[in-house]
């Protein structure tokens, strides 16, 4: 068992980011005896994660910080770091290591006052563990001066600090941030490898493993989730019944409706878990005395740790419409397969009587400006577009398509 097990289908990268860890392990071992560090080494002092939506890039670029920061005893003993076990790989696999920062977007974008203190803590030595590692989990989402900021930071690092940067394509990050990076591309991985992982490590039935993992086509947090959580399967089988009930312009505003409520009550459950947490361990750190008076001085804290939050709620908002579109588009993925006569496998097999009579009633051509509706929604909701107006635009392009 290593850090390398949980990286679905990605073999290829994990045999790169394991020679690099064990050249990582011996410059740091070569800096310590004070010795010259060794020839030819794989590691560079900033990585690039690129993939699809499951292809599983932040888990890579966690395990690779983890098996940076790795202290097993086999290790010094000539082991491959990553061994998953020890309080290195632990502590960075978890989010609690000192000297691993990540950084996620909260909102639409990160915002450059979010990095301030992450660019100057790059500049500093390790704490405790063996690199000073920063993780930016949705590089993609960098502004124009975050991005500065972090290219500066890139462009001249602290000689034990390494930036893992993970976003969708090369073409998400800045340019002359990727021109300084090693790139790792990760691709999809199979329904099978999404399934034996499953059963694997999760214990999950292998005909619930394999129907979830054919449904979200190959992505593995997504299958998780969809074979575990019992209310993500009922707004999934929600979402798939929304083709058929789009027959007149009151339909399609309903449903546009209850897609977006849905999404909002996905964003408060996140809120009501990690907010009051949240909130509690501020209070508890800034020294509040009994009764929640918070000490003087300390209000602005309070004042920005509320903003992150309504920010975060956003995000989650709009990550779960995501979600909801994306079974739309493999819906009708499933249906133009069937009005073209293919033999791929059906990722929504479940609902195959549905696919069947939508393939009838309509033709490739309008199925294909179906599945255009629906990218188009999702590019407005990237630019920020009111949820409900760009879901309204979706559902009547979907009843007209």
């Amino acid at each position: 068992m290593t850090v390398w097990d949980d990286l679905v289908g990605q073999e290829k990268v994990s045999a790169v980011l394991d020679a690099a860890a064990r050249d990582a392990d011996a410059l740091v071992t070569a800096a310590a005896a004070d010795a010259p560090p060794p020839e030819a080494s794989k590691m560079t002092h900033a990585w690039l994660f690129t993939g699809p939506p499951g292809a599983g890039r932040n888990q890579a670029a966690r395990a690779f910080a983890a098996a940076l920061q790795c202290v097993s005893p086999d290790r010094a003993l000539g082991g491959t770091p990553g061994c998953g076990f020890c309080d290195g790989c632990h502590t960075a696999l978890l989010g609690t290591h000192a000297d691993v920062t990540t950084v996620a977007a909260v909102g639409a974008e990160i915002l450059v006052k979010d990095m301030r203190d992450t660019v100057r803590k790059s500049f500093t030595a390790p704490a405790n563990g063996r690199w000073q590692i920063i993780l930016v989990e949705d590089a993609e989402r960098l502004n124009e001066k975050s991005a500065n900021a972090v290219l500066k930071a890139v462009e001249e690092p602290a000689p034990r600090t390494v930036w893992l940067l993970c976003a969708p394509s090369v073409e998400d990050v800045l340019p002359t941030i990727r021109s300084r990076c090693r790139h790792l591309n990760l691709s999809t991985p199979s329904v099978d490898a999404v399934t034996d992982m499953l059963v694997r490590r999760d214990g999950i039935e292998p005909a619930v493993a394999a129907a979830a993992a054919r449904a979200t086509q190959g992505h593995a947090d997504r299958a998780r989730r969809l074979a575990t959580d019992p209310a993500a399967g009922k707004r999934r089988a929600a979402v798939l019944k929304l083709p058929l009930r789009l027959d007149e312009v009151g339909a399609c505003l309903k449903a546009a409706q209850e897609l977006v409520d849905a999404a909002a009550e996905d964003a408060k459950q996140l809120a009501e878990e990690m907010d009051g947490k949240e909130t509690e361990e501020l209070k508890a750190a800034l020294g509040a005395a009994q009764g929640g008076r918070l000490p003087r001085g300390t209000a602005g804290v309070m004042k920005d740790l509320e903003e992150m939050q309504k920010r975060r709620r956003t995000r989650t908002q709009r990550d779960s419409l995501d979600v909801a579109l994306g079974d739309l588009t493999a819906f009708y993925r499933d249906v133009l397969a069937l009005q073209l006569g293919t033999r791929v496998a059906l990722a929504n097999a479940d609902a195959e009587d549905a696919l069947e009579r939508l393939a009838r009633s309509g033709t490739p051509e309008s199925t294909l400006r179906r599945i255009e509706a629906i990218a188009a929604c999702r590019e407005a909701l990237d630019r920020n577009v009111a949820p409900l107006l760009a879901v309204e635009a979706m559902t009547m392009a979907l009843r007209a398509g």
